[in-house]
């Protein structure tokens, strides 16, 4: 099998499930549920054509082939670890924030010192600001050369946040738009804007992926947003976000004054 058709994520649940000796314990460790690392296992049996585990669910035996299989498999994914950390801890990373301006300018910015000082290979990246998003295939179809123009177009929305509409058009000196499709969550307001459904308002620093990979247009930019944001980490953040996470609450439990 070429390198590119490898299923990555079915070998690491296998591979974790061997080294465990149960499915409970390496979807524990990968972050995901029992079902999802039973069903990678069941996929990579198809793919090969053989079993991987023999008896019961509570009780599984490796086969022969499982046997041969995992020791090649830990020593890759000990290597890719291995480079990975290493690699981590020779450069410098970024981090990505996104808050109000006067939070950042008031708070965070002179506290960012101390964080700094503490870990100087995280480079926090502040961003606050927020504009409107267009899938280029709709962005083609009107002649947006002002963003009174953005009104002939569908708004999109979201329950989260409701009033970003009429917060970008007070900047503007527009008219907020009315009606619109509404969304529950951000996530699905971000995919009707990349499926072409509509026109969304949106955090630079949620949609600076897709805007450089061209999905979706920032046809007027970005400008400073004076909202409150909520931060959605994963379930698993990545270490850096821990790190930072751990610092801003012992900063905002610091009285007084940065030092």
């Amino acid at each position: 099998m070429k390198r590119g058709a490898l299923p990555l994520n079915a070998l690491r649940a296998f591979e974790a499930t061997m080294r465990h000796g149960q499915m409970r314990l390496a979807a524990d460790e990968l972050g995901v549920t029992h079902g999802a690392v039973s069903r990678q296992v069941r996929l990579l049996e198809e793919i090969l054509e053989v079993p991987l585990f023999e008896g019961p669910r509570n009780k599984l035996v490796p086969t022969q082939t499982a046997l041969e299989l995992e020791p090649a498999l830990t020593e890759a994914f000990d290597g890719i670890e291995v480079a990975v950390t290493r690699a981590m801890q020779r450069e410098s990373r970024f981090l990505d924030v996104s808050c109000t301006g006067t939070l950042a300018m008031r708070w965070l910015i002179p506290r960012l010192v101390d964080f700094q000082t503490a870990h100087p290979k995280i480079e926090v990246r502040l961003t606050g600001e927020y504009g409107p998003v267009v899938s280029p295939k709709l962005a083609a179809s009107v002649d947006l050369d002002a963003p009174e123009t953005l009104h002939t177009l569908p708004a999109l929305h979201t329950k989260t946040r409701p009033a970003a509409w009429a917060d970008w058009c007070r900047e503007k000196d527009l008219v907020p738009p009315t009606g619109g499709r509404v969304f529950e969550h951000f996530y699905f307001l971000l995919e009707a804007a990349t499926a072409g459904l509509g026109v969304a308002i949106a955090p630079e620093v949620l949609v600076r992926d897709d805007v450089a990979a061209g999905r979706l247009l920032a046809p007027f930019g970005f400008a400073p947003t004076g909202q409150a944001y909520v931060a959605l980490r994963p379930r698993r953040p990545n270490r850096d976000a821990q790190l930072f996470i751990a610092w801003l609450e012992d900063a905002a439990m610091t009285p007084g004054p940065a030092s």
